[in-house]
């Protein structure tokens, strides 16, 4: 049978990445695989989605176009293909074409490209989604997605669609998990997951892959969502199906397949990070009953050495979302970087919680959150002036549902859709702004107002008014606790 031959192999092809700034972000258009072709051939790139960037040039050695601009792996005898052996002729688990891998430039994902063409004989396209990690999680990527055999990178900015289409929501409905998880995590997953079946789309891939570990809640999230959005879509979890068990097995894989491993302190925390939090897992923290060392947070100061001098802040509330700073109206993203900056200054928004997985087991983790915190406390306050009683009480036992769905990964989930329906005509009337407090790690709120408020000072002044006839009251007490009274007097044979 004639052998195959993946064209992403660096050893035998040329790559192209397009690099383009935007700000102080950088971004990576597709790094294109090749093979050799007449000079006179054009290669079309696209305008894409991803990047806005429209790329035509002529170039020697480049393959021809194909309708979804990606060269498909060749055989060296160009007849048939074979569907039984990967590179280095490894009896395939299954034959795929083309692969979309979340991918972060660290060692488990460098590692999961050569194991994937290993063991699937595909191509693989690296996507990373920039949420907020920071510029230094992203920085050299292309030089890393070429090195371990990939033949495409698409990275894509999902900050304002992160905050705005799936962290405002929450906000909104007032999610919060067991008490005191804000969905840092749960809510990013998502966002994307949602990108990379558009890129799989877009790339004309037959798959999608991720580096989640079988004992923790992302596979879930990766996967219902990839569910949701495209059920044809092959997954492939490597952690579920490889030998490798852990670093070492890791960096003794990369150094056999000539995959560079990326050289950057370990640390000895397990960290997730993006606009909305910073969390912190592993380590001493396994023992629920170890204190946090002061020098693992990040974001936040410790409170005691935050300024002595309390700062106040006014959010501006429009229909239950945040859409101002002391006055200054900001996009989504903008407005919680601002505030993360804030609140990491007086030390605000640090949780430490023993939470219930989905998959079954407990697990400890510490959380940074000083945008989410600052914006639960402003949205929650504003509330009381603009719901009544019930609305309250029934928005509060919808949203430990809604915030259980989020944290199972049930983002496309026709419930979580309609309950957010429900959320957003029921704070229709949540306008206004809420002044708060800050000072080393607090929030407390200075003052709340709203041209929708129920708050009325005629009504509730301890003053008589003509709307509140104090002596109603007898008359509301007796009917009110009557199933009271009428036991007691069952009693004592009354």
């Amino acid at each position: 049978m004639a052998q195959l031959h993946a064209v992403s192999s660096c050893s035998s092809t040329n790559l192209l990445f397009n690099c383009s700034k935007r700000g102080s972000s950088r971004t990576y258009d597709k790094v294109h695989c090749t093979r050799t072709i007449a000079a006179h051939e054009q290669v079309g790139v696209k305008s894409s989605e991803f990047h806005g960037l429209a790329v035509s040039q002529n170039i020697a050695k480049f393959g021809p176009v194909r309708e979804n601009h990606a060269i498909k792996a060749v055989l060296a005898s160009d007849k048939e293909l074979s569907t039984s052996s990967g590179a280095n002729g490894k009896v395939l688990r299954k034959k795929l074409n083309k692969v979309v891998l979340a991918y972060s430039g660290g060692l488990d994902t460098s590692v999961i490209v050569p194991w994937l063409r290993e063991n699937y004989g595909c191509e693989v396209v690296c996507f990373t989604a920039d949420v907020g990690q920071g510029l230094q999680e992203l920085e050299g990527l292309e030089q890393k997605a070429k090195a371990s055999g990939a033949c495409q990178l698409i990275v894509k900015d999902l900050k304002e669609e992160f905050v705005k289409d799936f962290i405002f929501p929450c906000l909104r409905a007032g999610a919060i998990y067991e008490r005191k998880y804000l969905l840092g995590t749960s809510m990013a997953r998502p966002v994307i997951a949602k990108a990379m079946v558009d890129a799989a789309n877009e790339v004309g891939a037959d798959a999608v892959s991720h580096g989640c570990t079988g004992k923790g809640n992302d596979q879930v999230r990766f996967e219902l969502t990839f569910f949701a959005l495209n059920p044809e879509l092959n997954v492939v979890a490597p952690w579920r199906e490889w030998e490798i068990r852990g670093r070492e097995d890791a960096i003794e894989y990369a150094k056999k397949h000539n995959v560079p491993v990326p050289v950057t302190k370990k640390s000895i925390y397990s960290r997730d990070r993006n606009l909305w939090h910073l969390s912190h897992e592993g380590d001493i923290l396994e023992d629920p009953v170890n204190e946090p060392k002061e020098d693992m947070y990040m974001l936040t100061v410790d409170p005691k050495d935050a300024p002595d001098q309390p700062e106040y802040v006014k959010i501006g509330i429009v229909e239950g979302l945040p859409v101002s700073v002391n006055g200054k109206e900001l996009s989504p993203a903008s407005l919680l970087t601002e505030l993360n900056e804030i609140g990491g200054k007086h030390g605000i928004g640090r949780i430490d919680m023993v939470e219930n997985r989905l998959v079954g087991m407990k697990s400890r983790g510490v959380y940074e959150t000083p945008g989410g915190t600052i914006l639960f406390a402003a949205v929650r306050e504003l509330e009381s002036l603009t719901l009544d009683r019930e609305t309250i009480q029934v928005k509060d036992s919808l949203a430990l549902k809604y915030a259980e769905l989020v944290y199972a990964g049930r983002w496309f989930d026709p419930l979580r859709e309609s309950m957010d329906a429900f959320m957003k005509e029921i704070t229709r009337t949540t306008s206004g702004s809420v002044t708060l407090k800050l000072y080393k790690g607090s929030v407390s709120v200075a003052g709340r107002e709203s041209p929708n408020s129920l708050y009325r000072q005629d009504i509730s002044s301890f003053e008589s008014g003509d709307i509140y006839d104090q002596a109603d009251a007898a008359g509301f007490i007796r009917l009110y606790g009557l199933p009271m009274r009428v036991r007691a007097m069952l009693q004592k044979g009354l």
